[in-house]
């Protein structure tokens, strides 16, 4: 009987733009700098599977810091945007 050959291993991962852009700004603007700290707790595993397959992140401290520092520079885009709508949907003046 003949054994199936093995998936030969994917190739690393490279850094997206997103995330780069995340890190970098992350270190320009600060929340980068200083001590490391350490951090703990419970995260489900289908979460953080879910979470390195998106991101390509293998580290579990470099996935938490990268998204901590996305939660850190959120514009809030979204909510400034729905609270710059008038009740019928016009966009009000400032």
């Amino acid at each position: 009987m003949l054994k199936p050959t093995p998936e030969p291993n994917p190739a690393p991962a490279q850094p997206s733009l997103r995330r780069r852009t995340v890190i970098d700004t992350a270190r320009q603007l600060g929340p980068l700098e200083g001590e490391n700290s350490r951090i703990g707790g419970r995260i489900r595993r289908v979460l953080v599977a879910a979470a390195t397959a998106k991101s390509g992140i293998d580290s579990d401290t470099e996935l938490l810091e990268y998204a901590l520092a996305k939660v850190a520079l959120e514009d809030n885009f979204g909510a400034k945007l729905v609270a710059a709508q008038g009740p019928g949907g016009e966009r009000r003046r400032p």
